[in-house]
């Protein structure tokens, strides 16, 4: 299979594509949508499209390139949950085993206060009863305790933004619904037990190493690739300050601090922390999609990329999905009013990005962008999806 580093190579694929995904791009740009896009498509094992466009730094005039590094937010998430999963092959992580196996202190408990059991499986597919401060009003309790969404508060801990976590109720009895939120934090504290190193070292040595994923990491060690972070604007995106909130009704808003990435102070997020290029990422996803080695055995990702969740309600916006270990799953196209085959799994990331692997089509794509959200729930993300569909031939 072709890499996405490998820019010269001469791959037979459709003029059409191009041209429909092209459009989208530039008119993105064109109508200040976006700043800056890296984008990646790969067709039955090929690289058939790539192209970064825009800034990565629209003051600096820095144009973005294949290898601009983006802050990948909750593409930190599927990631995270493969290194997980491949501890819960070793023997050495169940996902049965309660949380206070590995974190005693982790202990929060209902709106009544009894305690409840929040077990492995439960992080994995947000139906802990945990949640994220900006699904929230203002005056909620992950506010009131200051709880972190990990795109915040530069500098703290993983001890301290738990113990914030842990004195917040539950908002349900884990298992009884879905609710997506800092679990995937929660579950990166419990691999950093599990093998005695940090986050970083679990996830290069479980993932990113072995997949030669070079760019992908927690923090940015050269500012220069790293790609600056924007918001939607009136007339144009705005470049977003260290203390930045983005509205996100009905709940309070989204709190970012884009320096957090580049302060190895801050506790290595495994729902948002980490940093890396589209390249990396489709590396990863088209390991999933061709059965996992040399990260996971077949059947491993077979139970990844499944309904995990029942009939609970992912997105009540946008009914006909599941969720998986790390992804959405598509489970009704005509609902999810999607091209998108059964089966097919995706989610995305606060900073701007979003992607998807359909697996009958052999398709995955990796969409990044520097502007948030118009690049993971904004109009671009809807409308590059659909001219990969109108390109795309067989």
């Amino acid at each position: 299979m072709s890499t996405v580093n490998e820019y010269s190579s001469a791959l037979a694929h459709s003029p059409q594509l191009d041209t429909e995904i092209d459009n989208v791009i530039d008119t993105a740009l064109a109508l200040n949508r976006i700043v800056g896009a890296v984008l990646v498509v790969a067709y039955h094992g090929e690289i058939v499209y790539q192209r970064a466009a825009g800034f990565a730094d629209r003051e600096a005039r820095r144009l973005a390139t294949p290898d601009t590094i983006f802050r990948l937010a909750s593409i930190t998430k599927p990631i995270v949950s493969a290194a997980a999963l491949a501890l819960v092959e070793q023997g050495k992580l169940g996902l049965d085993d309660p949380v206070t196996k590995w974190l005693p202190e982790f202990r929060p408990t209902l709106p009544n206060g009894v305690p409840a059991v929040i077990t492995i499986r439960q992080l994995l597919t947000h139906t802990s009863g945990l949640s994220y401060g900006f699904q929230e009003a203002e005056d909620g309790s992950y506010h009131r305790a200051n709880v972190s969404d990990a795109l915040d508060q530069p500098g703290l801990s993983i001890a301290e933004n738990l113990r914030r976590l842990a004195s917040a109720p539950l908002v349900f009895e884990p298992g009884t619904s879905f609710q997506y939120s800092l679990a995937l934090d929660v579950l990166g504290e419990v691999l950093t037990r599990v093998q005695g190193v940090s986050l970083p070292e679990v996830t290069a040595a479980l993932v990113t190493e072995p997949l030669g994923m070079r760019d992908t990491s927690f923090w940015v060690q050269d500012p220069a690739t790293l790609a600056a972070a924007y918001s939607d604007g009136v007339l144009t995106p705005v470049r977003m300050n260290d203390h930045h909130v983005i509205p996100f009704p009905p709940g309070a808003g989204v709190s970012f601090a884009p320096g957090r990435a580049l302060d190895p102070a801050s506790y290595p997020s495994g729902g948002a922390g980490m940093v890396g290029t589209a390249g990396d990422f489709v590396k990863f996803l088209e390991t999933l999609r061709t059965g996992g080695a040399p990260i996971l055995r077949s059947e491993t990702v077979k139970a990844m990329t499944t309904n995990q969740t029942g009939d609970f309600v992912i997105d009540p916006e946008i009914p006909g999905w599941g969720f998986g270990f790390g992804a959405a799953i598509l489970l009704n196209p005509i609902l999810a009013q999607t091209p998108q085959s059964v089966g097919t799994y995706r989610w995305g990331g606060a900073y701007g990005h979003s992607w998807f692997v359909d697996p009958q089509l052999e398709l995955t794509v990796v969409a990044l962008t520097n502007t948030a959200f118009e690049g993971m729930a904004g109009g671009f993300r809807f409308a590059i999806r659909d001219a990969i569909y109108r390109g795309i031939t067989e």
